[in-house]
């Protein structure tokens, strides 16, 4: 941690602060009048010359004010910002948002992202569990269409997955729920993470080589499983929060980011990065996440889970000068609360 003094630590609290609630840079008189520093404005200019030279604070043009730097707000985040309480109330109106929640668990991840979005104004984003976090429940093949199978899997955290098969020939569906018996009969509470090499060791066994029927129920599976255990999907609500920005103001600043959201790997891909279970919050600034269309905005993120299982990760995005200790609150709150309404539904 970089050593500042107490009075360069206050005032870069002060400007940060400023900052966050104007969008605007922020002046000397502005902090020596409203912050309770209790020195004048000429000291407070010198303290921020010094903060710039140190790299936390620059002055957009000359005559300015000044405004916080990546390496300034990281020095905010992990050392200086005092989080504040959520309330009672608080909590309770997150609980209500809900109540009316029914179905399954992506009804619920849907739900939660638009809470996100509403509570804190910004983006709210959630990536749904890998399917390889859960346990094998269920499985069923349905008749699509001649040659063409729906795979719907079940799994214990109430993931409901759907996958598409060609297959070489017709299967009528009494064949294909002799398929499904045999299917979740081996594999019950399996998890997931270990159904691909369960599949290929029963696909060795002699029951298969000798039974057509089980080896082909098998071999649907394999191919319906290949390549989708690790496959990941995202929900974002509250785009448009992001106009309310003045930092976004700019049309072509917004296009980028608004394209940057439209391609969602590009938000798996930080999600994905924010995903430390050892980490009830992680944040990701700007340029540190890596993606260059989102170099302008930060997350605020914290994992949700099932019991000890880490099933996914929460969050919201918006400026760099979100207000991050309003908003982390939140985010640890709901991720908490999401993980409780997992936990209860699907318990064997």
């Amino acid at each position: 941690m970089t050593e500042l003094s107490e009075r360069n630590r206050k005032v870069l609290e002060a400007v940060i602060t400023g900052y966050i609630q104007s969008g605007e840079p922020v002046g000397s008189r502005t902090i020596s009048k409203h912050y309770g520093l209790n020195v004048s404005s000429a000291t407070v200019r010198n303290v921020m010359a010094d903060l710039e030279e140190m790299g936390f604070l620059y002055q957009p043009h000359t005559s300015a004010g000044r405004v916080p730097t990546d390496k300034g707000l990281r020095l905010y985040i992990d050392s200086i910002m005092k989080l504040q309480t959520l309330e009672r109330r608080e909590r309770d109106e997150i609980r209500r948002a809900f109540l009316d929640t029914t179905g399954d668990t992506e009804t619920l991840l849907r739900r939660t992202s638009r809470v996100l979005a509403l509570f804190c104004n910004q983006a709210g984003v959630v990536l749904w569990p890998k399917l390889s976090a859960t346990r094998f429940k269920h499985i069923e093949f349905v008749r699509l269409r001649p040659r063409q199978i729906l795979v719907v899997l079940i799994s214990h955290s109430g993931l409901v997955h759907h996958s598409q098969l060609d297959w070489d020939e017709d299967l009528d569906q009494n064949t294909l729920d002799k398929y499904s018996r045999y299917v979740n009969e081996i594999l019950q509470d399996v998890p997931l993470v270990e159904i691909t090499q369960r599949l290929l060791k029963e696909m060795e066994s002699e029951k298969a080589l000798f039974d057509e029927l089980f080896s082909k129920a098998l071999e649907i599976s394999r191919r319906a499983f290949q390549g989708n255990l690790e496959s990941a999907d995202l929900h974002i609500e509250g785009r448009t929060n992001l106009l309310n920005n003045p930092e976004f103001a700019d049309v072509e600043r917004m296009r980028r980011i608004l394209e940057a959201f439209e391609d969602k790997s590009r938000i798996i891909r930080l999600l994905d990065r924010a995903l430390k279970p050892e980490e009830n919050v992680h944040i990701i600034l700007g340029p540190e996440s890596e993606v260059q269309e989102l170099h302008e905005v930060s997350l605020i993120s914290s994992p949700y889970r099932r019991g000890d299982t880490v099933l996914g990760v929460l969050g919201v995005i918006g400026p760099m000068r979100m207000d991050y200790s309003r908003i982390i609150p939140i985010v640890e709150f709901t991720a908490s609360f999401l993980s409780e309404l997992l936990e209860e539904p699907w318990e064997d």
